[in-house]
């Protein structure tokens, strides 16, 4: 019964999602068939592109078409691409992913890295400056880091690459399209190296502000750990103060901090967009611009319920591991109404 409810909750959301976009691509101004007749066209000319994409029925009519289509998983042909929609969105979903998943590892291992020392050395000029400097990181959005990286390591020092997802001059063919991990998988390890320094500058730039949020988190969360009554017992049988932190205090405080590292791994996809742009990175961000410039209505569409999925999918995944983690919450009672 929890499946099929929260399958229901899935297609019912995914269902709001691509109805509101739908519309508002309609409404707003601009006109994508009017960005792509060439000089010197008929209106029997306009009238046929208008026809062949759909855009002189009603909206209600439009949508009911697109829905019934997008069903049997067809979505449309891009108007300024002219290929089909999901092609283009998959061909570029792996990048976006990839550098996701190396910013919030990043963010992970140095936020939290931050957080533990931070409750360790409560009380002391090392925990308000971790503060401090958490707050300052905090503050500055992530496409102002991205301007930072550029001129540090891309004009000043130019210790990293700026732009591209690999060095052009390596020949590897990814058949997933997930470089990092096939290139990892099959010791290509030059491909590997180029991956990871092309996405480093950008995937810092999104990870910044996450590693300062899990730091916070993670520090109040060590905090109340460290006062709890099992903790002040390990410390009573003399257990070093590294395993009372790490193994006693560290495992309770994780629950906190990874329900909202997957709340932040969904919006730092989002983020993406500007990123991949200043980075002339591939992925679906910089897609995504480039289809809201051209008015390409069926790839905005795609692109937006593509990233509803992914917020779904990792909404459902960071509960099944909170779960998974602390059986407690399977067994908690719940409310009668009667």
């Amino acid at each position: 019964m929890n499946a099929l409810r929260h399958a229901g909750q899935v297609a019912l959301t995914l269902l709001g999602v691509s109805a509101v976009v739908f519309v508002l691509m309609r409404v707003v101004p601009g006109d994508p068939v009017a960005m792509m007749i060439p000089p010197g066209a008929s209106p029997a000319d306009v009238q046929r592109l208008y026809a062949f994409y759909g855009l002189d029925q009603p909206i209600l009519t439009q949508y009911g078409l697109w829905l019934a289509a997008a069903l049997h998983g067809e979505f449309g042909t891009s108007i300024s691409l002219k290929q089909p929609v999901l092609d283009l969105v998959l061909a570029r979903l792996p990048a976006t992913l990839e550098l996701g998943s190396t910013a919030l590892a990043l963010a992970l291992l140095g936020g939290g890295a931050a957080g533990v020392l931070a409750a360790a050395t409560q009380g002391r000029w090392l925990a308000a400056w971790i503060d401090g400097a958490a707050a300052l990181v905090q503050a500055v959005p992530d496409f102002l880091w991205g301007l930072v990286f550029i001129l540090l390591f891309g004009v000043l020092f130019t210790w990293l690459p700026i732009s591209g997802r690999v060095d052009p001059m390596l020949s590897f063919q990814a058949h997933s399209g997930f470089l990092f991990f096939e290139s990892l998988l099959r010791g290509r390890w030059d491909v590997t190296a180029s991956v990871f320094s092309h996405a480093l500058a950008p995937a810092l730039a999104l990870g910044l502000p996450v590693a300062a949020m899990v730091a916070r988190v993670l520090k109040a969360s060590m905090l109340e750990a460290l006062a709890a009554d099992y903790v002040l017992l390990a410390r009573l049988k003399g257990l070093p103060a590294v395993r009372v932190l790490l193994a006693e205090a560290l495992p309770n405080a994780l629950t906190p901090t990874l329900q909202l590292s997957g709340v932040q791994f969904a919006f730092l996809l989002g983020g993406t967009v500007l990123i991949e742009r200043l980075f002339s990175y591939p992925g679906i961000g910089s897609l995504a611009i480039n289809a809201v410039v051209a008015r390409d209505l069926p790839l905005i569409q795609a692109i937006v319920l593509t990233f509803a999925v992914l917020f779904i999918v990792i909404n459902l995944l960071v509960d099944a591991v909170t779960l998974w983690l602390n059986p407690r919450l399977r067994a908690a009672p719940r409310l009668s109404l009667r």
